[in-house]
């Protein structure tokens, strides 16, 4: 019996000092509510080991259930360390970790996924945008073919030029337009054009430009770019009423706008109104395939300004009423060198709304001018499936170094124009641009199933008077440029949004005379088709 206690005895010792050598192995991080430190540990082990060594000496008066009694309490104890040694050791491994993970460096952040790319065919035209809307990529085409047939008498006076205007055709637009966004505000446009005006080029660059959107008060635009200066010259050409722009129209966006026009310009446009100014300065030449060099025009070294404000002051559900003025300025005309016949000259002419054939019957020749302006009145109006638009143009110009008795010459012309679509389809009115866009068939030309798409009936009448003072005793106060009245009517059938015809005939009615006040005017009707798709 004695010798089963000396083997506890000698158990419970051991224990304690695995026990000890334990606890020299947690790290001093190791800090529990009410910690017992290892100098506690190892007196308290220390002290139960001299109580062993007492109860070994009281071995042999102590009785059994004595001794039994001191080894129970001697178990509990060291079970009671066991356990405060396990919480030490479990605490130091959670601080441990803990520390690893604050120490340790961070992982640098995982870059940003690229943006996907979605692509579209709307009506064929190829769109390629980021999911995040910031950059576009949209390719565009625009064709027009037109046949035409000239009628003229036969019996024009001696001293008329023009006597035999070419019937046929003339691809007058065949444009690639590549566009887009960039970077959320940023726009681009790039236009090349291999169509004509009575005879195809080779192409050129017809538009070049980029833009800043990102202010909502104004966007800011350059590059070579037509600026907006009237309600026809705002009009795309893709859905004009008739071949050609009313020619008063034409005459005034090129005095300090029209088509390769280099520029600045800043404009806005919301729902109800529009404004747009800009800074103008040449045209780019291009090169033709039948000609040895550029074809260049008169207009280098010019500097012109060009400004508009537009708006619908009525506009209900179905109908609306547009008001509009504008303005065109040559500051600074084009200087053509010392040696030419008229060095800084204005030229005011313009083709007879068809250019199949691009002879110009009206023409005020080539002015010396210090400066030129012209200034326009708009009028539209639309209700339900009817529409109707008209301008006014005044055009002015200030002769350079005039002599004594030569005035300044003034002109003046106008249009107006409407339709009617039949199908009960309505153009479109454009804010952004504040003029009339085409129309969209309700039903696409599908003849299976009845459906023709959209026609629409249309007239115009346009006048300009390129003449003054005619009479005056000082020949250099003249100005021959006769006049023009042109009577139109046609009929526009839209298939789909992308395929169009048009019929149009005219009464062409040219009143003009030379030096020697022989009439070099005409009368005469045409008949012309144009075939056009776009994308």
């Amino acid at each position: 019996m004695r010798t089963s206690a000396r083997r506890t005895h000698r158990t419970l010792i051991i224990s304690a000092a695995s026990l000890m050598a334990l606890s020299l192995a947690v790290p001093a991080m190791a800090k529990p509510a009410k910690p017992l430190t290892q100098a506690d540990i190892h007196e308290m082990i220390m002290a139960e080991a001299q109580k062993l060594v007492a109860l070994q000496k009281a071995d042999n008066d102590a009785s059994e259930a004595q001794k039994q009694a001191q080894i129970d309490a001697l178990q509990a104890q060291v079970r009671s360390l066991a356990d405060q040694l396990q919480t030490l050791q479990t605490q130091s491994q959670a601080q441990s970790q803990t520390l690893a993970a604050v120490t340790a460096p961070k992982p640098a952040p995982a870059a940003p996924a690229a943006p996907a790319v979605a692509a579209t065919l709307k009506n064929g035209s190829p769109a390629l945008a980021s999911s995040d809307g910031a950059f576009t990529f949209n390719v565009k085409g625009l064709f027009q073919a037109d046949a035409a047939s000239y009628s003229q008498d036969k019996d024009l006076a001696a001293a008329v030029s023009a006597r035999d205007l070419n019937s046929g055709t003339n691809i007058r637009r065949a444009r690639v337009i590549f566009n887009g966004k960039m970077f959320s505000d940023f726009d681009y446009n790039l236009t090349f054009d291999f169509g004509g005006a009575g005879a195809e080029d080779v192409g050129r660059v017809h538009e070049a430009w980029i833009q800043y959107s990102g202010f909502k008060s104004a966007k800011f635009r350059v590059g070579e770019f037509g600026p907006n200066v009237g309600l026809a010259d705002a009009g795309s050409q893709g859905a004009s009423p008739f071949l050609e722009r009313p020619a008063s129209a034409e005459i005034a966006r090129n005095f300090a706008g029209g088509d390769t026009r280099m520029g600045v310009t800043a404009f806005n446009a919301k729902d109800r109104y529009l404004w747009a100014v800009a800074i103008t300065g040449n045209t780019v030449s291009s090169l033709n395939t039948a000609a040895s060099g550029f074809n260049t025009v008169n207009n280098d070294e010019q500097l012109g300004v060009t400004a508009r404000i537009a708006g619908t002051p009525i506009k209900g559900q179905n109908s609306l009423v547009h008001v509009g003025l504008n303005y065109s300025a040559i500051i600074n005309p084009a200087d053509t060198g010392a040696s030419a016949t008229t060095r800084y000259p204005v030229q005011l002419r313009d083709r007879p709304e068809l250019r199949v054939d691009g002879t110009r019957l009206i023409d005020t020749g080539a002015i010396n001018a210090d400066s030129a302006a012209a200034t326009g009145v708009e009028f539209g109006a639309q209700y339900k499936n009817l529409f109707l638009q008209s301008e006014a143009f005044d055009y002015r110009i200030q002769r350079l170094n005039a002599a004594t008795g030569v005035t300044n010459p003034k002109f003046t012309g106008w249009y107006v124009e409407g339709g009617w679509v039949l199908t009960g389809e309505s153009r479109k009115y454009n804010t952004q641009t504040a003029a009339f866009d085409g129309v969209t068939p309700a039903h696409n030309f599908d003849p299976k199933s009845g459906h023709w798409g959209a026609f629409e009936l249309v007239a115009r009448y346009s006048t300009l008077d390129l003449d003054y003072h005619t009479d005056a005793t000082l020949t250099a106060d003249r100005v021959l440029g006769g006049q023009q009245d042109i009577t139109a009517l046609g009929l526009d059938w839209q298939l789909t949004p992308t395929v169009r015809f048009i019929f149009q005939g005219q009464s062409v009615e040219v009143n003009r005379v030379n030096a020697a006040g022989d009439q070099i005017g005409q009368d005469y009707t045409t008949f012309a088709v144009r075939s056009q798709f776009g994308f």
